[in-house]
């Protein structure tokens, strides 16, 4: 399976949905996807992986240049992982270190920091 980007502005937090296999064949396109979601206006990409069924290490590798680069630019990453099957992985690699992660899309545009997710 591919993975598939759909993408979404809520005002000044881009939105975008990855869905399916995010890996060595395919990482580079999907990174390249998120940055141009990207503009001076943004101040947040939130990046919904709850229907991500694969993500290996190409795919941390570039959220985590994703994460650091956009903190350059005083703009933050953040991370959707409900009932997400990469969610173990996110966590043993250390990307929620990286990214903020939350439970809904609308917890992560909304910014609202959960206790726990």
């Amino acid at each position: 399976m591919e993975a598939r980007v759909d993408a979404e502005q809520r005002g000044d937090v881009a939105v975008a949905a990855v869905e399916g296999e995010v890996d060595a064949s395919n990482a580079e396109w999907a990174g390249s996807r998120l940055r141009r979601l990207l503009t001076n206006r943004s101040h947040a990409l939130v990046v919904d992986l709850s229907a991500t069924t694969h993500l290996d290490s190409a795919g941390i590798a570039m959220l985590f240049q994703l994460a650091a680069d956009m903190r350059l630019h005083q703009q933050e990453l953040r991370v959707v992982l409900a009932g997400s099957p990469v969610a173990r992985m996110v966590s043993l690699t250390g990307l929620d270190q990286a990214a903020a992660v939350y439970p809904t899309v609308d917890d992560a545009v909304a910014g609202a920091r959960p206790d726990a997710v």
